[in-house]
């Protein structure tokens, strides 16, 4: 085996975390662009600017990443000459905010941080990222040589965003237990993929016991301890297992693998060619999808353990709160067999036993 490096994120976390700003990004330069949506942007600059004052960190502008994750809208900011000119990029925002800035950053080998503002996938402190098509279709992942160098994560600001979101961010954090022990099932594992496996099974458990108050704290836009341990566990324990858990476009083909997601995931990128999925999130699906991977693998004590969770608090369970009709089955499991997950399903992945388990996860979920 080649010599390979691993990077792992380091963060910040609480109310007033941006307050570190200026020590942590002390030895990368002073002048930054801030980059993200509209709304996260607005949110997170007074925070920003108070954190920055009276220090040599300057922020040359907050500039919109485009509205999606895509190679467009990459090359658009790579126009920028605030951006070319900038010594480091603060990525602001959400999953896809987080991955056009840390592609950028990449393409052009400049220091980047990330401020989430909302906890609804771990993209913040991952060395991949999920690029997207014009159209919003799903397009490719885009491999990068490591993390952000920070991650900064302000409960406050999280706290005050939609709860719908981080109820999405529960339902994709739901998967990465049972994707990354069943891709990696019966494969050779060394030290990397074992530490994934490892940190892997703590991302469950802590969804389900402070779910549903991390929710309340949402709701009522007041961050506490229940809604930082599942912040903690969307952004920081799922973004590691991930580091741990890719490791693709190596010089030697044989050194490759990728465990991070699993059929839960297929389920996501069949529903995402069809167009009334565009009205549901990415961790809904993905939440109902869990429940499909478990079926699929005959895990029906687990997957109704986490049906009663996602039932509870309003994840799907069936097809119908998905708007997806048998009709879509066939389209769905095609889209998912060109995927890189199918490829690591242990044994022979079925196309025909995929769409059984959605049938047989829907008729579970209809007895609920």
């Amino acid at each position: 085996m080649l010599g390979y490096s691993v990077f792992l994120p380091s963060y910040s976390v609480g109310e007033n975390c941006y307050k570190e700003i200026p020590y942590v990004t002390r030895k990368f330069g002073t002048r930054a662009v801030v980059i993200g949506g509209k709304t996260a942007m607005s949110k997170a600059k007074p925070e920003l600017e108070a954190a920055i004052k009276d220090s040599d960190v300057e922020i040359l502008d907050y500039i919109w990443y485009g509205g999606d994750s895509s190679y467009e809208n990459v090359e658009m900011l790579k126009n920028n000459p605030l951006v070319t000119g900038a010594d480091m990029l603060f990525g602001v925002g959400g999953g896809r905010a987080c991955d056009t800035v840390k592609t950028l950053a990449d393409m052009l080998d400049k220091p980047f941080f990330t401020f989430p503002t909302l906890a609804s996938n771990c993209a913040a402190c991952t060395a991949i990222t999920v690029m997207y098509n014009p159209d919003g279709s799903f397009k490719e992942y885009y491999y990068m040589h490591g993390p952000s160098y920070h991650t900064f994560i302000n409960t406050k600001i999280i706290a005050d965003s939609p709860e719908k979101l981080l109820w999405a961010g529960i339902g994709d954090a739901l998967s990465k237990e049972c994707e990354v022990l069943y891709a990696g099932r019966d494969k050779f594992m060394y030290h990397t993929p074992l530490m994934g496996q490892c940190i892997a099974k703590i991302c469950t458990t802590p969804l389900i016991e402070y779910g549903a108050k991390a929710l309340e704290a949402c709701r009522n836009n007041k961050p506490d301890f229940a809604l930082e341990q599942v912040a903690l566990d969307i952004i920081i324990s799922t973004g590691i297992v991930s580091n741990f858990a890719t490791h693709e476009n190596q010089p030697d083909p044989a050194d490759n693998y990728y465990y991070n997601s699993s059929l839960a995931h297929c389920v996501y990128y069949g529903a995402s060619t069809l167009p009334q999925c565009e009205r549901h999130l990415h961790g809904e699906i993905v939440a109902f999808g869990v429940l499909c991977l478990l079926t699929y693998d005959g895990q029906l004590e687990e997957r109704d353990r986490i049906m009663k969770f996602n039932k509870s608090v309003g994840l799907p369970v069936t097809l119908d709160e998905l708007e997806i009709t048998h009709d879509d089955l066939t389209k769905i499991a095609d889209k998912a067999a060109s995927v890189v997950e199918w490829t690591y399903v242990p044994g022979t992945p079925s196309k025909e036993k995929f769409i059984q388990a959605m049938i047989d996860t829907d008729k579970a979920g209809k007895n609920m």
